[in-house]
């Protein structure tokens, strides 16, 4: 049995607990150790993204970018949004007429794309709301688009939180899931762990100065459910036509799906 089989079969028979990475946790405690590692990397967090994934990340969100069907006037959340990557682009795309939510359950990640944003004289059409993915303060049928980038996996409850973006997503809107996945060649895959679990660490250590939070990143990554499993939960949630396309070999995959 594979740890991540023996875990989902531990949480299986005790629905009191989660997943930390590989630790089973309290369902109440997840979502406190979660806030730990961003609280601790959110200063260094975008020169390690661009470290990690040697600069890929932002063919990748670019990518989602192109998907998202976001034209003027757009109404459009942008949820884990972390740095405001792709809130930025978003305002562009939304114009005056169009709002961007850029929301965060970490204080520190909101703070420091805020900041960030307001750096570079992001537009007015941006707000920011500290929320959590599974109770969203936000009317039903109200965005055009909801996105999630590299943050579902940190969700202790996944489907739950599928279900309220779909709640506040509009007749027509659309999910998009940009996250890490399960590699697609057999090669990609054992390079990917060897990479994961030597080179993050370390790179947390020397850049961040904190391995443990990387450790858990690379750990959380193979705790989330592959490709097929997470189309399913989104078709689960309420949404239709839902698609995937696998990015680096599967190291990454963006799912989408539309609400009816």
């Amino acid at each position: 049995m594979t740890e991540r089989a023996a875990d989902e079969k531990t949480t299986a028979s005790n629905p009191d607990t989660t997943h930390f990475g590989y630790q089973q946790v309290p369902l109440e405690e997840k979502q406190k150790r979660v806030a730990g590692v961003f609280d601790s990397v959110a200063s260094k967090y975008d020169l390690m993204n661009d470290l990690m994934s040697m600069g890929v990340h932002r063919l990748w969100k670019k990518f989602a970018i192109e998907l998202s069907g976001v034209r003027p006037g757009h109404q459009v959340l942008d949820i884990a949004g972390g740095t405001g990557d792709l809130t930025r682009a978003f305002s562009r795309l939304v114009g005056d007429t169009g709002q961007v939510v850029l929301a965060d359950i970490n204080a520190s990640m909101l703070k420091v794309g805020r900041d960030k944003l307001l750096d570079t004289g992001a537009a007015g059409n941006i707000r920011f709301v500290q929320a959590n993915a599974e109770s969203l303060p936000f009317p039903d049928h109200h965005f055009d688009l909801v996105t999630i980038a590299f943050g579902l996996r940190n969700v202790t409850d996944k489907d739950k939180a599928l279900r309220d973006m779909t709640r506040i997503l509009k007749p027509g809107g659309r999910l998009l899931v940009l996250e890490f996945s399960k590699p697609t060649n057999p090669l990609m895959s054992r390079m990917y762990d060897a990479y994961s679990f030597t080179a993050l660490p370390l790179m947390g250590r020397l850049i961040a100065g904190d391995s443990d939070s990387y450790r858990y990143l690379a750990e959380s990554i193979r705790m989330h459910p592959d490709q097929e499993t997470l189309k399913s939960m989104m078709e689960a949630a309420g949404l239709h036509e839902v698609t995937y396309h696998n990015m680096t070999s599967g190291v990454v995959a963006l799912h989408r799906g539309f609400k009816h």
